[in-house]
């Protein structure tokens, strides 16, 4: 069980943990760039002069096959002149209007910036040239309630590409799941306060992750751009469907509000004053350390307080604080809602961050070995596996500042031999406060391991800074070292072995114990004091 659930069982109903807002986007990648689509043009015996005929009639035949299906089925299409109106609210407003429940809502349609292409001259040359520039186009939004996602939307760009982003919910998908599944629960807005049966809640929400995601996103893109398939009726034009964003929250419901409310203020104090560049760094799948050459990126952490708003139209009903780390454009963060949830969010923009055990794209016969986390819904799997185990070990972190245990408690076993894990070996004592052993918890609990893993030479590389070995035989001496020191740790259950691989993580025991014995050795003398 995740160490925050321990820590506070008595004041927790359950926490839920899965996808909340996903937007995927479908791509025609052989139109995706102005070299593919020159290839596609030649192929089709488009001239370059008659480009932006062809280009216009293509986006008359989409918008009049996207309208004409909302029109034929009797739903409004609106269009929205300012970038102030908030889409959702306008189609949630015609749904209860209309009393939809299932099936198309509406069609907004808004002029936005696109990604598109145009012809310009070149007079050096003395040709036409085709290149890739940010336009304005109209877009077309629908709305609907879907059979399987519930409300969601689908986003179509009217000018070449043709891109199309589909938006879902996961707790929305949840609620549907749940109406089937026969389990009771109580939601507001976004999020479930009470659920009957969480257990069962959460093997609905990990359902999710079995998706065929092509096939359900490639259908609803059917509904909202129906005329795909008639626009290159010579050479069909399949979308590749790619996670642009997605946010995976991990919801720890409370009893009452008045059980967050006393915790939640606390939280926000060691997440601000606690969590440094460095551990969200880590968190987020960065390495950090000079052994991995300089970041040049930006690490952003800070607290924004908000009105919340009661449902029904009610006075607003007080504040909320969130707390936000920003790793680029990857994030995690931590905020209450409807005053007894707390939800630890990871937002994945760009999952390059993060690994994944596979082959080579294209390439069955290649070797299996950790790559760069894609976008495609292919590693949607992966991606929420890592998300997950940044929303763990944040709530780790948080756990691990107030454990019930006393420091004493935590220390004497690790204080006192153990057997090892040959058969008839001791493993010494360990002194948390000394240098040494301290060292060495503090490079193992070290956030960049928390979700791959370290390895012999990554704690060689914070042992030893700055000082490579001289020779092959004291590196070996410094890897037999390190490989003592691991097994040392091993024996007193503070690390595990991953199976099959040469690479370590803390256990539960061990995040629990480091993070309380490394406080407790770096805490105010005068403060411990008075404490006592």
């Amino acid at each position: 069980m995740n160490g925050f659930l321990q820590r506070h069982a008595g004041s927790v109903t359950g926490m839920l943990s899965g996808f909340d807002r996903v937007r995927f986007r479908g791509t025609i990648r052989l139109l995706a760039n102005a070299s593919g689509l020159a290839a596609v043009l030649s192929y089709l015996g488009v001239l370059l002069k008659d480009f932006k005929d062809y280009a216009m009639g293509l986006s008359e035949q989409l918008k009049a096959a996207s309208v004409g299906a909302a029109l034929s089925a009797g739903r409004p299409v609106r269009y929205l002149a300012g970038p102030l109106v908030c889409k959702e609210d306008v189609a949630r407003a015609i749904a209860k209007q209309d009393g939809v429940e299932e099936g198309l809502i509406c069609v907004l349609t808004a002029v936005e910036p696109c990604w598109s292409f145009h012809v310009r001259r070149d007079p050096a040359a003395r040709e036409l040239v085709l290149e890739s520039a940010w336009r304005k186009c109209l877009h077309l939004y629908h709305y609907f309630v879907h059979e399987q996602l519930g409300f969601c939307h689908a986003r179509v760009q009217s000018w070449l590409p043709f891109n199309v982003h589909v938006c879902v919910n996961g707790r929305e998908w949840l609620a549907r799941q749940m109406d089937r599944a026969g389990v009771s629960y109580e939601r507001r807005e976004n999020c479930f306060t009470h659920v009957s049966d969480a257990k069962r809640a959460q093997e609905l929400l990990d359902g999710q992750l079995d998706t065929d995601w092509a096939a359900v996103l490639e259908g609803v893109r059917r509904l909202a751009h129906p005329g795909n398939d008639a626009m290159f009726p010579r050479r069909p034009m399949d979308y590749y469907w790619s996670a642009d964003e997605s946010e995976w929250a991990s919801d720890v419901m409370f009893k009452d509000r008045h059980a967050l409310s006393r915790l939640y203020p606390r939280l926000i104090r060691h997440g601000m004053l606690c969590l440094g560049s460095g551990d969200v760094m880590r968190y987020l799948g960065r390495r950090v350390g000079p052994e991995h050459g300089r970041f040049g990126g930006e690490v952003i952490s800070d607290v924004r307080r908000q009105e919340l708003h009661a449902p029904g139209g009610k006075p607003p009903r007080g504040e909320g604080v969130r707390i936000k780390h920003r790793l680029n454009s990857n994030s995690i963060k931590m905020y209450d809602k409807q005053a007894s949830v707390l939800r630890v969010e990871t937002t994945i923009n760009d999952p390059g961050d993060f690994k994944v055990y596979r082959r080579a794209g294209g390439d069955p016969k290649s070797k299996l070995c950790w790559r760069k986390l894609r976008k495609g819904v292919a590693d949607m799997k992966r991606r929420a596996q890592v998300s997950q185990s940044a929303n763990d070990r944040y709530l780790e972190a948080l756990a691990g500042v107030e454990v019930s245990a006393a420091v004493g408690e935590l220390a004497a076993p690790l204080c006192k031999h153990v057997a090892g894990k040959t058969k008839g070996e001791r493993a010494r004592p360990l002194n948390p406060l000394a240098d040494g052993d301290a060292r060495l918890l503090e490079a193992v609990s070290l956030g960049q391991f928390a979700i791959n893993g370290f390895r012999n030479r990554d704690i060689r590389a914070i042992l030893y800074p700055g000082k490579p070995p001289t020779d092959a035989a004291q590196s070996r001496r410094r890897s037999a070292a390190v490989t003592r020191k691991l097994r040392l740790l091993r024996a007193h259950g503070l690390i595990r072995k991953v199976a099959h691989t040469h690479r370590y993580v803390v256990s539960h025991k061990g995040r629990t114990a480091i993070t309380a014995l490394l406080a407790a050795r770096n805490a105010n003398a005068g403060r411990l004091l008075a404490a006592a």
